[in-house]
Parts: structure tokens; C-alpha cells; sequence
């Protein structure tokens, strides 16, 4: 089996199947939350750190805010395609962080572009604390 199948039917698994009724950000992060361990709490100062730092991996994507930027309620803007991206505070845009698969599909692309790596579960539980009380 391909990785990209195994990676898929594991999000499945932890987080159900995705259906016409969409997950909350609570949902995702507290399926983020538990995957990190038992005792693990989010934490948005963690997250923000994260968000912030400036990892170095990639010129063109040195840090989150690269194409986020650091008003989390504004649209972003791709740093090489120039393309929108829409707001990452929840309160900014209740659609961030609805669905599952689709969130597991853009941390695994971006952590990859910006830390050189993947995130953990307990730093994507971070990002989403961070993200959902939209500092």
C-alpha cells in the first residue's frame, strides 16, 4: 500500500470518516490532542511560537507568517504563487478547521515547506489553540 493510502485510512481512523457533517476545530484539535498522549493539553502560546519562528528550512517559506501573515483575521497571500489565502483565525473564517482530512492534508504540506518536517500531533494541536483564539 502507498503511503499517501496508509496516511489516509490512519486520519480515517482517528478522526471518522469525513461526511456531509462537518467536524468543529474543537473536534480536530482534540483528535490532534489525544493522538499527542494522555496528560497532553494544547497550549496557543506553544502554537504561536510555531506559527511565528522563523525555521530557516526554506528561503522562499522561512516561517508561517511568510504567507499567513501575522494578522491572522486578513487574508494571506502565497509567497511565490501570489495566490489569496484565506484568514486563519477561526473567528475570521468558521470554515478553518472543519475537515479533517483536508487539515491533516495541509499541515503535512506545509510543515514539510516551512520546519522541514512534519509536525507532530501535539504541535498541530498547538497551531489550531493558537489559530482558534485568533491572536
Amino acid at each position: 500500500m502507498r503511503p499517501a493510502a496508509i496516511v489516509a485510512l490512519i486520519a480515517a481512523a482517528l478522526f471518522g470518516a469525513t461526511t456531509a457533517s462537518a467536524e468543529t476545530p474543537q473536534d480536530i484539535q482534540a483528535a490532534y490532542a489525544a493522538q499527542a498522549g494522555a496528560g497532553f493539553t494544547a497550549s496557543a502560546q506553544r502554537g504561536r511560537t510555531l506559527f511565528t519562528t522563523r525555521h530557516g528550512v526554506s528561503a522562499d517559506f522561512p516561517a508561517c507568517t511568510q504567507c499567513h501573515g501575522t494578522d491572522l483575521a486578513a487574508a494571506g497571500k502565497h509567497a511565490i504563487t501570489g495566490k489569496q489565502i484565506e484568514p486563519m483565525a477561526v473567528r475570521a473564517n468558521p470554515q478553518r478547521f472543519t475537515d479533517a482530512a483536508k487539515t491533516e492534508k495541509w499541515f503535512r504540506r506545509n510543515c514539510r515547506e516551512v520546519v522541514g518536517r512534519e509536525c507532530s500531533a501535539a504541535e498541530k494541536a498547538d497551531v489550531i489553540a493558537f489559530l482558534r483564539a485568533g491572536s
